[in-house]
């Protein structure tokens, strides 16, 4: 059974329902969005008054209540589902938030959040994250958050920015471009962009990007951009090694079974063709075609064709008889 709201949970709901609203909201209004009669929800309001919330009243057709301006809220309040939620999304997010001693940013914040619980809440959210253990994303590469925000911000307010980036060969150098979207993708988090010096879409690593610097240059938007479709298709591309798998199955079967970065999938003949490029053939073949539930052959390139045929005879080795 649903549990019964206390009088006070109930104000707190009726105090978002005045923040979610620019107009004045009724008691007609009000009682309807919390469940109750008018005459309770006017107790709420009460209620919150009696906390020094300043919630004023209007007469007339475009009446109703309404927050002061300049009010300053109360604590956020968690239920325990929600408390024990919110840590749970966290260590399964960062793993090393459960380490009571990290010195790290999202450890500090959440151990402020578990004390700043009322006891028999925190208690529960406490016990959670000393004795939960979480194996770490092996491919999660977590960026700043003070570079994360940059991007973001010049994002939001549409400013183009310069970027140093360091790729993983070591090499370094910058780039004018317009922040379109950060896309977070698999633990790793990604800079959608369009490069001024390449004249192209790119995808920087944000965890790779060593500095940030605000310019003085706007950009607009690209209409209807998609920033999760978009990265998804830029991964599959501009890589060192080129790559063509053919199948003989419907375009509208196989589709369904490949990811945008595996590349482009085109009719071909009587089947379809999967054209794009990688920079590693072996994962390429070891965790991508061969999980594919269709029959393929390689025709390019030259490494993939080599990564493929290497994975063969290890799974051909597998299964033979022992002398």
């Amino acid at each position: 059974m649903p549990t019964e709201l206390s009088p006070t949970a109930r104000a707190l709901r009726a105090l978002e329902i005045l923040q979610s609203r620019t107009a004045g909201v009724t008691a007609d209004d009000l009682a309807a969005s919390l469940g109750v009669t008018e005459r309770a929800a006017r107790r709420y309001v009460g209620i919150l008054r009696e906390a020094g919330i300043p919630v004023h009243s209007t007469r007339g057709p475009h009446g109703g209540y309404r927050l002061g301006r300049g009010t300053r809220l109360p604590p956020v309040l968690f239920t325990q589902s929600e408390a024990l939620g919110l840590v749970m999304a966290v260590l399964d997010g960062q793993p090393a938030a459960a380490d009571l001693d990290a010195d790290d940013l999202v450890a500090t914040a959440l151990g402020k959040v578990v004390r700043a619980l009322p006891e028999s809440v925190g208690r529960q959210a406490a016990a959670l994250r000393e004795h939960a253990s979480a194996s770490p994303d092996r491919h999660a590469c977590r960026p700043a958050p003070a570079l994360t925000s940059a991007l973001v911000t010049a994002s939001a307010e549409r400013r183009r920015v310069w970027v140093t980036y360091r790729s993983e060969a070591g090499n370094e150098w910058e780039a004018e471009v317009d922040p379109w979207a950060v896309v977070v993708r698999y633990g790793r988090w990604y800079l959608l962009c369009h490069s001024h010096h390449a004249d192209a879409i790119r995808t920087y690593r944000i965890d790779r990007i060593r500095a940030v610097l605000e310019s003085d240059h706007g950009f607009e938007m690209p209409d209807g951009l998609d920033p999760v479709a978009v990265l998804e298709e830029n991964l599959g591309q501009g890589w060192a090694f080129s790559t063509r798998v053919v199948f003989d199955a419907p375009m509208d079967e196989v589709l369904p079974s490949i990811h945008p970065p595996m590349g482009r999938l085109e009719p071909f003949e009587d089947g379809c063709v999967l054209v794009g490029s990688t920079r590693n053939p072996a994962m390429y073949a070891q965790e991508w075609l061969a999980r594919l539930p269709f029959a393929f052959r390689v025709e390019g390139g030259p490494e993939l064709r080599a990564a493929v045929a290497a994975l063969a005879t290890r799974f051909t080795a597998a299964v033979a008889d022992k002398p």
